[in-house]
């Protein structure tokens, strides 16, 4: 990996804003636009999973039915989508389009859907269903049952795939100098973790009192028109940030990338979506970024279902619910950017390979004190809470502070077309096969056990064995990358 100069920063600079003056410019406003993208998906995250998880007749075990059944089909028919709109539309049209339709659809949840739920859900049909189903069934006729908060589910999870991965970190990597990222994206991700921070604590002060004087008030009803409102709002003040910086940062040759530093600019051949999948198969590199992708979804997500049944049954109350995952999201920026400002020294000390293997690490340490909580049963509930939201927090903050920055890196080297062309297929196809492969995997535990607390056992051995295989594909990778970016550098020198 090519050494990055931080000599001019001197002390704690160097750590919390190793930046040129000349590069605020175009820094500033890219730190505004993702931590503002990143505000909405904090939110977004924890009300999906209330709405979801909370609804009567739901709980924890519908996530790995929905994640194979609805959205598996959403994240490759999206990720089509998107490769014909990289291939013939603006940047700017395709971010002010997606970002509208969006905004558009929360409204209508907010103030249309979800208070005529009751009269739209299929509670006759889906009653009959579970009277003849196993129980292993409960969580797909549940997900039939209540598809409204279903469809929200769905949507409020592709704004963090096709919204905050592809278009936010895409565009990022696109206008980003292989000198820049190590500091740039350092700073991005603590931007993103202090906007999980001020997620929890907005979401919470958006809750009204139970009462107001008046007859009894429907506080959650009134706390999701006020979360759908900000999270609107959050969308399209992003949506300004971008439009300014095109206009105004981008225009100006000295913030891009020169052509030493992207591969040679060949006649550019678009790639519809089957040739984004061939040119990742036929590809080592990709190969290997796809791996610590699939296996981070793929681990994470086992864990997080069961720990979502745990907290589900701790607090059954979608509002309670809803506030103690808030409080936590908050505690996961805290904890996020603390690590965040360790890396920006960090990351340029040890280089790609040793950072990107503290994520794993992480993961399985965490993972192992979860799963020994779960083991003492039904009296260890909140025991097994805590320790899952241990887990959660700190596999998480390693993943903002410490995956995203380094797999975004190791995008860098790539020419262009490949570059947008190849995350676009891993992030929206690769992350979400990963999701529903855990999802298989849990719906057979749950045909077989009948419980998502029964199947945790073995839900721990795939977890090890998975991470196990994570680290030696970084190890990969790491290699690669470091031939990959001494090759570039090599080239910007030439062309100097």
């Amino acid at each position: 990996m090519a050494k990055v100069d931080i000599s001019s920063f001197s002390g704690l600079r160097s750590y919390l804003w190793p930046i040129h003056a000349h590069e605020a410019k175009k820094l500033i406003p890219m730190v505004i636009m993702t931590a503002l993208v990143a505000l909405d998906y904090s939110i977004l995250r924890n009300l999906k999973d209330t709405l979801l998880i909370t609804e009567p007749g739901s709980g924890a075990e519908v996530l790995p039915f929905i994640k194979l059944w609805v959205m598996l089909p959403a994240a490759i028919l999206s990720t089509i989508g998107l490769s014909y709109l990289l291939n013939h539309f603006s940047r700017t049209a395709i971010y002010t389009g997606i970002i509208v339709a969006f905004s558009l659809f929360f409204l209508l949840f907010g103030f249309l859907i979800y208070p005529n739920r009751s009269s739209l859900h299929l509670h006759s049909s889906a009653d009959y269903l579970q009277s003849i189903s196993p129980l292993g069934f409960k969580g797909l006729i549940s997900m039939y049952r209540n598809w409204t908060v279903t469809c929200f589910y769905v949507i409020a999870e592709l704004w963090g795939t096709i919204v905050l991965q592809v278009l936010m970190w895409g565009f990022a990597n696109e206008i980003t100098k292989i000198s820049e990222a190590p500091r740039f994206y350092s700073v991005i991700v603590i931007a993103c973790n202090i906007a999980a921070i001020c997620a929890g604590q907005a979401a919470n002060a958006l809750t009204p009192a139970a009462t107001m004087g008046l007859a009894t008030v429907d506080v959650w009803n009134q706390t999701l028109i006020r979360l759908i409102l900000l999270i609107v709002a959050l969308g399209l003040a992003s949506l300004l940030a971008f439009r300014w910086m095109s206009k105004y940062v981008l225009t100006d040759p000295l913030y891009m990338p020169q052509e030493g530093e992207c591969a040679k600019k060949e006649p550019k051949k678009k790639l519809n979506f089957r040739e984004s999948l061939r040119h990742i198969a036929n590809s080592k590199y990709l190969l290997c970024i796809a791996s610590i992708v699939i296996s981070y979804n793929l681990v994470s997500n086992l864990v997080e279902v069961i720990w979502k049944d745990r907290l589900h049954q701790y607090y059954p109350n979608p509002s309670d619910f809803n506030t103690y995952t808030n409080n936590l999201t908050s505690m996961l920026g805290m904890i996020s950017t603390t690590a965040s400002v360790l890396m920006i020294g960090i990351i340029q000390r040890l280089g790609w390979t040793k950072t990107a293997l503290l994520t794993p690490g992480v993961l399985l340490i965490t993972s192992a004190a979860f799963f020994l909580s779960i083991f003492g049963g039904e009296a260890a509930l909140g025991l097994a809470v805590f320790f899952g939201s241990v887990q959660f927090c700190f596999t998480r903050a390693a993943k903002y502070s410490v995956f995203d920055a380094t797999k975004e890196m190791s995008f860098i080297p790539l020419d262009p077309d490949h570059k947008m062309k190849g995350k676009a297929a891993i992030d929206g196809i690769g992350s979400r096969m990963a999701k529903s492969g855990g999802a298989v995997i849990q719906q057979g535990l749950l045909l077989c056990c009948g419980t998502l607390a029964a199947s945790a056992p073995y839900i721990a051995l795939i977890v090890g064995g998975v991470t196990v295989l994570w680290l030696m594909a970084t190890l990969s990778l790491g290699k690669k990358y470091r031939q990959y970016t001494d090759e570039k550098s090599e080239e910007a020198l030439a062309t100097a």
